[in-house]
C-alpha cells in the first residue's frame, strides 16, 4: 500500500502555473538530464542587452580573479543617468549551483536598479559538477572582493552594500556572508535570501512532501547537491560555507531578508536558518508564503502572491538601504 504524504496545497492561482509548466520545466532533474537543462536554457546573455536598453541600464562586463586566482566575469549595472555614490548590491544567482548564468533573475535586479539607483554587481561563479565545492562560493566571495575593493570606481556606498542571491544562489549568498565575516572581510548591510538552498542532508518535512510534484522537488535537490559535493553530500564532512544550514555560530552576520512558499523543498530549512539567526543574536526578517512552489515569483510573476513577495522583499531592501 502507498503512503500519501501530506503537503500544503498549493496557492489556486499558482497551481493553474504549475499545470501550464508541467510540459516545460522537468518535475525532477536527474544528473543524466543537466547537459540537456543547459542545453534548453537561452544561451548567456541573449537577450540581456536588449532587456537592459529599454531599462535604461547599462552594463560593464569586467573579468576578475576567482577561486584560486583563476579568471571569472563579473557585470556591472547600473542606470544610465547615474551620478554620484549610493547603494550596491551583490547578486549570485541560482540554479541550483548546476545550470544558469548571472543573468538569471535579470527581472528582479532591473527593478532594484530603477527604483534603488542601486549599482548591481552579478558574478559568474562556476558551476558543478565540473567544478564542485569550494568553486562555486570561493568565486562567489572573490566577487565580493572585488566589488568591495572597487566601491568607490563603481559608486557604490561601502557602507550600503548588501548580497542577494536567489535559491543555490541564496545558500551561496549564505556562504558567502559566513566567509566575509569568519575572514574578517568586506563588511555587508545585509543579506538577502530568496527561496535559499542551505541544507545537503535531505532529512527536512518538506524535503519528504516535495517529492515528485512541484518545481524544483526532492530529487532536483539530490542531484544539485550531489553535483556539488559527490560522494560527501550527507556526511560531516562538509563546510558550513557550503551548506550553511550546518553553521552552529551565525552570530555577527549581517542582518537577514528571508524567504520562501509553504509549498517548496526549502520551506523548513530555511525557517530553521532564520529561527538560528535570531537565536544568535542576528536580525531577520521571515516571509513563508502559503501555497507558494519554489521560484514562484519569477515563474508566476503576475499572480497575487507573487506581487506580495515581491513587495516584502523590497520593502525590506529600501529600509536596510536607508532609502
Amino acid at each position: 500500500m502507498t503512503e500519501t504524504v501530506k503537503r500544503p496545497p498549493f496557492d489556486p492561482e499558482l497551481e493553474a502555473v504549475l499545470t501550464l509548466l508541467s510540459d516545460q520545466v522537468p518535475m525532477s532533474i536527474t544528473p543524466e538530464m543537466i547537459p540537456l537543462m543547459r542545453q534548453a536554457a537561452p544561451a548567456p546573455g541573449v537577450g540581456v542587452d536588449d532587456a537592459l536598453t529599454a531599462a535604461g541600464i547599462v552594463r560593464r562586463d569586467v573579468t576578475i580573479p576567482g577561486h584560486d586566482g583563476d579568471e571569472i566575469e563579473v557585470s556591472v549595472l547600473s542606470r544610465q543617468d547615474r551620478t554620484g555614490v549610493g547603494p550596491g548590491i551583490y547578486y549570485t544567482h541560482g540554479g541550483g549551483m548546476i545550470m544558469g548564468d548571472r543573468f538569471v533573475g535579470l527581472d528582479l535586479l532591473l527593478g532594484w536598479i530603477d527604483d534603488f539607483d542601486a549599482v548591481v554587481v552579478t558574478v559568474e561563479y562556476r558551476l558543478a559538477p565540473e567544478f564542485p565545492d569550494p568553486y562555486p562560493v570561493r568565486d562567489c566571495y572573490a566577487g565580493l572582493v572585488w566589488t568591495a575593493e572597487h566601491a568607490a570606481e563603481l559608486g557604490i556606498d561601502p557602507d550600503r552594500l548588501i548580497i542577494a542571491g536567489g535559491s543555490a544562489g541564496g545558500g551561496l549568498a549564505a556562504g558567502t556572508a559566513l566567509i566575509a565575516r569568519d575572514e574578517s572581510g568586506p563588511a555587508l548591510a545585509g543579506q538577502v535570501l530568496v527561496y535559499p538552498m542551505l541544507d545537503d542532508r535531505d532529512q527536512t518535512v518538506s524535503t519528504t512532501q516535495i517529492d515528485g510534484v512541484g518545481v524544483w522537488d526532492r530529487g532536483s535537490n539530490r542531484t544539485g547537491w550531489s553535483a556539488l559535493l559527490g560522494d560527501r553530500r550527507g556526511t560531516d564532512d562538509v563546510s558550513v560555507y557550503a551548506a550553511p544550514a550546518r553553521a552552529t555560530d551565525l552570530s555577527g552576520l549581517p542582518p537577514a531578508f528571508i524567504d520562501c512558499g509553504s509549498a517548496e523543498v526549502f520551506r523548513d530549512e530555511d525557517v530553521a536558518y532564520a529561527s538560528a539567526l535570531w537565536a544568535a543574536g542576528v536580525q531577520a526578517e521571515l516571509h513563508v508564503w502559503p501555497g507558494g512552489f519554489h521560484g514562484f515569483d519569477i515563474m508566476a510573476p503576475h499572480t497575487v502572491l507573487a506581487r506580495s513577495m515581491r513587495a516584502a522583499r523590497d520593502s525590506w531592501i529600501e529600509r536596510t538601504l536607508g532609502i
